[in-house]
C-alpha cells in the first residue's frame, strides 16, 4: 500500500518524519533509482526500492520493548565519553532499536524502545498528550501554594506546562515524595518544573507511561509490549485527551 515518503522513513526508523522531510528536500532519496524532491511523494515498501543516501532501505519486523531504565544509564545512542547506554542492556534483539523519548541520566524507571518511528512520534509529541507518571523526591517541603502551580501550570521558559496531577506522597526531613502525571515531553521537564517553584529534584523515577506500569521489572530488565499494550497505546493517542 502506498504510503508518504516521510512517514516511511520514519516508520523504518531512519530519522523522525520532520527530519524526512529534510532528507528529500536536499535529495538524499532515491525510489527505484531516481532521485524525489518532492515533499508528499506516495510510495509502495513492498513493491518499490527507496534509498537513503545510497542505503537501499530494509523493513524488518516491527519491536516495541519496555525497559526499567537503571540510574547512570543514558539514553541516547552514541556518547563520546563512554558511558554506559540504555541499549548496553539488550540481548539478542535482532535489529536496533532506539529511545522512545530521554530520561536523565540520573533519572530510572520507565523507558520504551522501538525501531517504529511512527509509533515514537505518537507516544512524544505534545498533541497526542500520552500521560507519563513519575515519582519525584525534591528537596524542602513544598506549600500548597507551589502544589498548586504545579497542577495548574508552571512558567517556564519555553512556555507554560499544560495541566499536571499532582499529590504529595511523603514528608520527609526537608525532602518530599511526589506523584506527578505530566501530558508533555520538554526538555528536562519535571526538574524545571520542580525547581521553578523552588523545590529542585533530588531523585526522579518514571512508573508509568499510558497503561504501562514498571510491573516486575527490575533495573536493567526488559519484555516485549503485548499486541494489547501497543494497541492500548495506540487508542489513547487518537483519541483527544482533556487536560488532567
Amino acid at each position: 500500500m502506498k504510503q508518504r515518503l516521510q512517514k516511511i522513513l520514519s516508520r523504518a526508523g531512519v530519522t523522525s518524519r520532520r527530519k524526512a522531510e529534510q532528507l528529500i528536500i536536499e535529495g538524499r532519496v532515491k525510489i527505484d533509482g531516481k532521485v524525489v524532491t518532492t515533499l508528499g511523494t506516495k510510495v509502495d515498501p513492498e513493491t518499490q526500492q527507496i534509498e537513503v543516501d545510497g542505503r537501499i532501505l530494509r523493513f524488518p519486523a516491527s519491536i516495541y520493548l519496555m525497559l526499567y531504565k537503571p540510574r547512570y544509564y543514558l539514553t541516547t545512542l552514541h556518547d563520546p565519553r563512554g558511558r554506559p547506554k540504555v541499549t548496553d542492556l539488550l540481548k539478542d534483539i535482532p535489529t536496533r532499536v532506539f529511545p522512545v523519548g530521554r530520561l536523565d541520566f540520573d533519572a530510572e524507571g520507565l523507558l520504551l524502545l522501538t525501531n517504529d518511528g511512527e509509533f515514537a512520534n505518537m507516544l512524544i509529541h505534545p498533541r497526542y498528550k500520552v500521560p507519563k507518571t513519575y515519582m519525584v523526591l525534591v528537596k524542602g517541603i513544598p506549600n500548597s501554594y507551589a502544589l498548586k502551580k504545579l497542577e495548574t501550570g508552571v512558567d517556564l521558559e519555553d512556555g507554560k506546562t499544560l495541566p499536571a496531577q499532582v499529590r504529595l506522597i511523603r514528608k520527609l526531613k526537608n525532602k518530599t515524595w511526589l506523584k506527578l502525571t505530566i501530558r508533555e515531553g520538554r526538555y528536562r521537564q519535571i526538574k524545571r518544573m520542580c525547581a521553578a517553584v523552588g523545590h529542585p529534584v533530588l531523585r526522579l523515577k518514571r512508573i508509568r507511561i499510558g497503561p504501562l506500569t514498571l510491573d516486575r521489572l527490575k533495573p536493567g530488565e526488559y519484555r516485549y509490549l503485548t499486541p494489547k499494550e501497543i494497541k492500548q497505546l495506540q487508542d489513547i493517542a487518537s483519541k483527544p485527551n482533556p487536560s488532567p
